[in-house]
């Protein structure tokens, strides 16, 4: 009998299962142009951002890999699977859009930027396996290649609107202490557009129930009952080596006198390692794996593939969390000569940041329909992401020798090309090699190494910059350089077939 096959998608369909990325992108861009803009208009200080960015990364590492687990295994009939948390993630994320520029002060500001950031990863990890559910391995990379589009879409206007808002007349420039009404309308709009844009793709998309996936992928039980097997066999040595790991990380911070937010650091080392013993017991012992054994189980499963990619994310994603938090200093700083946030010329260098990062994302948005499947069907996926990333390195260590702000725009198309292979490539080569009935558990596993650079970023760069560079940031661009390069290098070493 021949295995049945997924409806194939025209361009409508492809645009109808991610439009809602659109909107959630809005969200994300218009957190990453202007949440330092934000904190820094509250009062805080340059090496103090990290710090208060921590909220973003550890939530998407704690949500993500849950949602995917739970995702894998919801089905509440005509709502499908996965259309449940795009609506839910939606609606909360809208709500903090609206409260966020409404911040009267840093705590309730820092609060909303951890309920905001929650909540884009709620709609956001059920997307990318989405596309793996609806498509078959012939159309992923289209798949994810119209997704990107969408992000790079919903990025731009996210990123530019507050510079087309103060173009228009609405005030750009507030009280210190005071967020301008640039960016509170930006918010206010983002919240409206990306409530929107998951409900198109929640009314406009039909789900395959769960026979018509155990049709076309094959049953689970097998794999299930391997899994709880092959964890119940692992010693206890690795999970001890992760507590100790922790614990000597804790020390180490004690004993130098660091900055605490590396306390977070040995925190999640030891977490990890205290819920893989658990999980082990309680294989052991045949009480089911639960949630946190199929977690363990899988993180510690990864295929080999996966593995390899993962390195690759983990170095690439670095360089992306430097350039978000750091690039509204840099550019206010060295090119506009007003690192104080109250004057008006920092203001106006928060907008040209606004462009800056719209540049990017619209560069994103192109390449991923253009550039990247004419590169991929000549020198394959791996090699165009390895091509991508190169490029974003070279965006970044261009601004050391640009010779004033609107040349950065130069910068930005480079970055815009790494960004686009970022988002398709790695995606697209999981969802063809991952088996598709944990595609949402692997998504959101994946989505640790996304989040663990961001979070030694957020921890260890607030200490580098403060005790090395305090009053030139720009030296930061120099790290994003080196370890968009390192993610280059590692990407070689990915094969596909």
């Amino acid at each position: 009998m021949t295995q049945p096959r997924r409806r194939r998608q025209s361009l409508a369909g492809l645009a109808n299962i991610s439009f809602g990325f659109f909107g959630i992108q809005i969200g994300f861009a218009l957190q990453n142009a202007n949440m330092s803009r934000i904190f820094q208009s509250l009062g805080t200080r340059l090496d103090d951002l990290p710090a208060l960015w921590v909220a973003a990364p550890l939530t998407g590492l704690l949500v993500q890999p849950v949602i995917g687990h739970l995702s894998d295994r919801t089905w509440l009939g005509r709502f499908g699977r996965r259309r449940p948390y795009f609506l839910a993630g939606a609606l909360l994320a809208a709500l903090s859009l609206l409260i966020m520029p409404l911040s009267p002060g840093l705590l309730v500001a820092a609060l909303m930027l951890w309920v905001l950031d929650a909540s884009l990863n709620v709609s956001m990890e059920p997307f990318r396996a989405f596309v793996g559910d609806m498509l078959d391995r012939d159309q992923h990379a289209a798949g994810y290649g119209v997704q990107t589009a969408f992000i790079g879409a919903g990025a731009v206007v996210g990123s530019i609107f507050p510079w087309l808002l103060e173009r228009a007349g609405v005030s750009n420039v507030a009280p210190p202490g005071v967020i301008p009404d640039s960016v509170r309308v930006a918010f206010w709009a983002g919240g409206a557009a990306l409530l929107l844009s998951v409900l198109w793709t929640v009314l406009t998309t039909r789900e395959y129930a769960p026979e018509e996936m155990a049709a076309f992928d094959g049953a689970p039980a097998a794999d299930e009952a391997e899994g709880h097997a092959a964890l119940a066999a692992r010693g206890d040595g690795a999970p001890l080596a992760w507590l100790g790991a922790g614990a000597a990380v804790v020390a180490l911070v004690a004993a130098l006198g660091l900055e605490k937010e590396m306390y977070l650091l040995g925190a999640l080392l030891a977490g990890y390692g205290l819920a893989s013993l658990v999980a082990i017991k309680r294989a052991r012992r045949a009480r089911g794996a639960g949630m946190l054994g199929h977690l363990v189980g899988d993180f510690a499963g990864m295929p080999p593939l996966m593995k390899r990619l993962a390195l690759v994310q983990f170095f690439s994603w670095s360089a992306l969390f430097i350039m978000w938090i750091n690039t509204t200093p840099v550019v206010t700083g060295a090119f506009y000569g007003a690192p104080d946030a109250a004057s008006p010329a920092y203001q106006e260098g928060a907008n040209w940041v606004d462009v800056l990062f719209a540049t990017y994302n619209g560069v994103a948005a192109l390449s991923a329909l253009l550039l990247l499947p004419w590169l991929a069907r000549r020198v394959g996926k791996s090699r165009t992401h390895a091509i991508g990333l190169t490029c974003g390195a070279l965006g970044f260590a261009s601004v050391f020798v640009v010779p004033d702000a609107r040349w950065l725009l130069l910068s930005e198309v480079a970055i815009g090309i790494a960004w686009s292979t970022i988002l398709a490539m790695p995606y697209a080569i999981l969802a063809s090699a991952l088996p598709q009935r944990k595609l949402g558990v692997y998504m959101g596993l994946f989505n640790v190494f996304v989040v663990l650079p961001q979070l030694l970023v957020a921890t260890v760069m607030g200490s580098i910059t403060k005790h090395f560079f305090p009053t030139a940031p720009i030296w930061t661009m120099a790290f994003a350089a080196a370890t968009m390069l390192a993610a280059a290098a590692a990407m070689l070493r990915v094969r596909v077939e």
